[in-house]
């Protein structure tokens, strides 16, 4: 058989491994509980004035 060529039997296994869909994974969702705290050091004025400088070059 040559590189790319399967037979009968290879295209029936193919066929049947694509056509079976896995849906015994684990589907619900996952509860996080804590805090996230992010510190910048700027403040929002400084943010804003940084932006409107960027997008005026």
């Amino acid at each position: 058989m040559s590189m790319g060529a399967y037979d009968e039997d290879e295209h029936e296994r193919r066929e049947q491994k694509t056509g079976v869909v896995d849906a015994g994974f684990d589907d619900e969702r996952n509860d996080y509980r804590g805090s996230i705290t992010y510190e910048s050091g700027e403040s929002t004025e400084d943010l804003l004035n940084q932006f409107k400088e960027l997008n005026d070059e």
